[in-house]
């Protein structure tokens, strides 16, 4: 599926009905960190009231989870945007993704592993965005080369109808997203991390994985 079209057909038809300015719809959007929420934001931010939602167990030391949310805070202040944007971080407590991902420790990245991981943060996302009254929800992680848009897609539009929320449909990477998120962090000094978060995938980390 293209889900760059799909998503533009949403922000059409938001348009149309009218949608736009003090009306305009409000959108939590899941975070890994500053650079890939950059581009993301700078897209989004003229047509959605946005929320970053800072949600990341996955970053199992405390010194890079900090480090990812002030740079993602820090952000937030220095970015211009239509509507102001919003940040919010989640609860802390990296067990909730090492008791479900530990026995896939040894998989290569992209797996089931990586799979659990996607569910957990965006699960998160769309219950709290259900809680909150947020009208719609995604998670700026299709900006990645390395993460599988169709996967992350499916999971969030099938969590859309399970918290009855509104999955923004997304492939962030799409239209030169990625190459700007990396402008974006050339231009605001951002700390660019050179794997996902976990002790797995640090431990794969001869690669570049956002």
């Amino acid at each position: 599926m293209n889900y760059q079209k799909l998503m533009e057909e949403q922000l059409s038809g938001l348009e149309k009905n009218g949608r736009t300015g003090a009306n305009a719809p409000s959108l939590l959007l899941h975070s890994c960190c500053g650079p890939c929420s950059s581009a993301v934001i700078a897209t989004l931010s003229s047509v959605f009231k946005i929320t970053v939602f800072y949600y990341n167990p996955n970053i199992d030391e405390k010194t890079e989870y900090d480090k990812r949310a002030r740079e993602q805070e820090r952000l937030i202040g220095v970015m211009p945007a239509m509507h102001q944007v919003q940040f919010l971080e989640g609860e802390y407590h990296p067990r909730d993704f090492v008791n479900i991902a530990e026995i896939h420790k040894h998989e290569k990245e992209g797996g089931v592993r990586c799979s659990i991981c996607y569910t957990l943060r965006i699960e998160k996302t769309a219950k709290t965005a259900h809680e909150g009254k947020w009208d719609f929800f995604t998670t700026t992680l299709s900006i990645s080369p390395m993460k599988d848009a169709v996967l992350l897609n499916t999971i969030g539009s099938s969590l859309a109808q399970k918290y009855r929320v509104t999955w923004l449909w997304g492939d962030f990477k799409k239209k030169d997203g990625y190459k700007r998120s990396i402008e974006f962090s050339r231009e605001y000094g951002l700390y660019r991390q050179d794997y996902c978060g976990c002790s797995y995938s640090r431990r794969d980390s001869d690669r570049p994985l956002l």
